[in-house]
């Protein structure tokens, strides 16, 4: 299977998954993201423990890209602390617009979440790919800057 396929299917697991889109009984943070330009809205939810994510979901539409990335994001952020998961939405940010292309590099601090890295090549889906992350760094500028929920 070559690299694009198993991507797309990485991709299309993740758009299908219910694995992390549920709302959580008592999150500690919350924080909502919109797409303007197509419609796609998340609510991302983070329980925490000191400064570790302990559990991340999130509820919300979307198309398969902006669905797909926030599970995977959710996947990747959990049991990392606020820093690490901060570092993780820089890298991503910088992946998907083609500022940082070193795969060895991203498939260590992204994992899965590189399989979307190829929509750098399609600038009007970037901003569904981008949606979670840029949640989760309004999310974490109002944690460190002590908002809460």
């Amino acid at each position: 299977m070559d690299m694009k396929a198993l991507y797309s299917k990485i991709v299309m697991a993740h758009a299908n998954s219910s694995d992390y889109k549920y709302d959580q009984e008592n999150p500690d943070i919350v924080e909502a993201g919109h797409n303007p330009s197509c419609g796609d809205e998340i609510e991302l939810e983070l329980t925490m423990d000191g400064d570790v994510i302990k559990e991340a979901s999130y509820t919300g539409q979307g198309c398969a890209i902006s669905q797909a990335s926030t599970s995977l994001m959710c996947e990747l952020i959990e049991g990392e602390t606020v820093d690490q998961a901060y570092q993780k939405v820089e890298d991503f940010l910088a992946m998907i617009t083609g500022q940082k292309t070193d795969m060895e590099e991203l498939e260590e601090s992204l994992g899965d979440a590189v399989a979307l890295q190829s929509i750098a090549y399609m600038p009007q889906r970037v901003k569904c790919a981008e949606l979670a992350w840029h949640t989760l760094k309004n999310l974490i500028d109002k944690k460190r800057l002590g908002e809460g929920k």
